[in-house]
């Protein structure tokens, strides 16, 4: 099966367990994540990192997806997909804006408009930049960015990507 074929499969599995629409209520999506296979959970939980990276950057990750108990869970997911560095990278600008997290719940909260007049030019976007820049500079060397690692997964790991019903 070819990369494109595969990760075709994958995107349909992930949207038979992960409606689109629970993104608008994060407790939600990660409770159902939950009871996904290991690693439709795992990409569910990457899908919209992988997103983010491609328009914009990992600050504004966060204040879309602004929910501590989602971005845990794609911390962990990234482990499970054993995406390395990857894994690494989130892991420590989740720590740096969570020393900011307060400030950029209450900004977003206000409108989009108010985060970024903030954000665009601050101490938290320079902090970050070298993280954004590694994490491109990671996904453009390789075909498929984060999903790269999906392919990976569930070559290696078949049986946590399919459900048994």
């Amino acid at each position: 099966m070819s990369d494109d074929d595969l990760l075709t499969a994958l995107f349909d599995e992930v949207g038979m367990w992960m409606s689109a629409a629970l993104h608008d209520e994060l407790d939600e999506f990660v409770r159902v994540g939950r009871e996904a296979p290991t690693g439709i959970w795992a990409m569910a939980m990457t899908y919209q990192l992988d997103v983010s990276m491609a328009l914009d950057d990992l600050g504004w990750h966060f204040a879309n997806w602004c929910h501590r108990g989602y971005c845990e869970e794609t911390g962990r997911a990234l482990k499970e997909l054993e995406a390395g560095e990857l894994s690494d990278i989130f892991a420590r600008a989740y720590s740096i804006v969570g020393h900011q997290w307060d400030q950029v719940v209450k900004l977003r909260s206000n409108s989009f408009g108010e985060f970024a007049d903030w954000y665009n030019d601050s101490e938290l976007e320079a902090t970050l930049n070298p993280l954004n820049q590694r994490w491109w500079e990671l996904c453009s060397s390789q075909n498929n960015g984060l999903f790269r690692y999906w392919l990976l997964y569930a070559r290696k790991y078949p049986e946590h990507v399919v459900s048994d019903a």
